[in-house]
């Protein structure tokens, strides 16, 4: 999206709500092999709907991870979503890229419920809006600069620089492209889980169609079950993922778990609606789920039967090689879920679209 320095090798810095991941990968052919893996948690509260509320808690983790996996690069792509951001597809009179990049200023005051003086704007060209159409369909994208700043301010902070600015959403899509087959028609939604954002976006022959953050997460579990249970918010969280705690067990926490995938299935099917009523295409054909939270038992069998789509658990670096020396294969199994976004910024080089 928003490209600041030219530089074609970056680390692709994903700044969670509970964890911070950070994915270096190198060309490798037609494809891509792990160097760099790491993951720091974060305490709760320290980012807030995409607003950094502790800064130094941030920048420590960031520090620790490039430390710790002897990261040398000072190059990285970061992603943002949240209510600052707005990504909507609009329809135009097809012209040059050039001509339109002078007029899309003017074109987003109509779409965006910001200032237009406060927001950095960008956009990109889908195609033709019908065959034969005079029209053309654009991705039309806008981050408030306050956000951007509070994001560059805390890499630098870190000692590093941010030569790519992207959006969640669009991080998943490049991460699903290059780990999947893109089939002609199929309509697939990525759902990425984390902590306390929802990222959803609706791909069409590998390229967005709809996208969505929601308020809503893993954390929505865990707060369940510290109430129902009377556990502190850490015990919640290990019981949620299975873990036996001051003899409670996760049959114990099912009944909290059902309730808010109950709550997850609306706020999906919600956005599901909402796509089909300015869509033409009805079906959708696959539900991938990533996130720190996909690992939370039976989560994705109940969205599959709720929604009724065929789903799996995303695996961004299936494709990816990786030095069994160096990486172990079954933590990487485990973790990949939660590097979705992180591979997607991995891949991206300054300046391209």
């Amino acid at each position: 999206m928003f490209s600041l320095i030219k530089k074609n090798e970056l680390v692709g810095l994903d700044i969670g709500t509970s964890s911070i991941k950070a994915i270096q990968l190198k060309r490798a052919g037609r494809g891509f092999e792990l160097i760099h893996l790491g993951i720091a948690a974060i305490p709760p509260e320290t980012i807030v709907d995409g607003i950094i509320m502790d800064a130094n808690a941030v920048v420590s983790a960031i520090e620790r991870i490039f430390l710790d996996n002897g990261i040398k690069t000072k190059e990285v792509a970061v992603a943002v979503s949240g209510h600052s951001v707005i990504v909507k597809k609009i329809r135009m009179t097809q012209m040059k890229e050039e001509e339109l990049r002078e007029s899309i200023q003017w074109e987003a005051e109509q779409y965006i419920p910001f200032a237009i003086e406060d927001v950095n704007v960008d956009f990109q060209i889908i195609g033709p809006a019908a065959a034969g159409s005079q029209e053309m369909d654009i991705m039309l994208v806008a981050v408030k600069k306050d956000i951007v700043n509070d994001y560059q301010a805390i890499i630098s902070s870190a000692g590093l620089h941010t030569a790519v600015v992207d959006v969640d959403a669009f991080a998943l899509e490049n991460a699903y492209t290059i780990s999947y087959e893109v089939k002609r028609d199929e309509l697939v939604a990525l759902v990425n889980l984390g902590a306390a954002v929802m990222t959803i976006n609706i791909l069409k022959n590998g390229v967005s169609a709809f996208t969505r953050d929601s308020v809503f997460g893993g954390s929505r579990y865990t707060e369940a079950i510290q109430k129902g249970l009377g556990l502190s918010y850490d015990q919640a969280e290990k019981l949620k993922m299975g873990e036996e705690v001051e003899a409670r067990t996760f049959a114990d926490a099912k009944p909290m778990i059902a309730e808010v995938n109950n709550e997850l299935v609306g706020e999906i099917r919600r956005s599901f609606d909402f796509f089909r009523s300015s869509s033409q295409d009805e079906q959708i054909h696959k539900l991938v789920l990533s996130g720190g939270s996909a690992l939370l038992p039976g989560v994705l069998e109940f969205l599959s039967q709720g929604l009724e789509i065929p789903g799996e658990i995303a695996n961004p670096l299936r494709n990816i090689k990786a030095d069994p020396k160096k990486f172990d294969p079954e933590y990487l199994e485990f973790i990949a879920p939660q590097t979705a976004i992180s591979v997607g910024l991995a891949v991206r080089q300054v300046g391209d679209k």
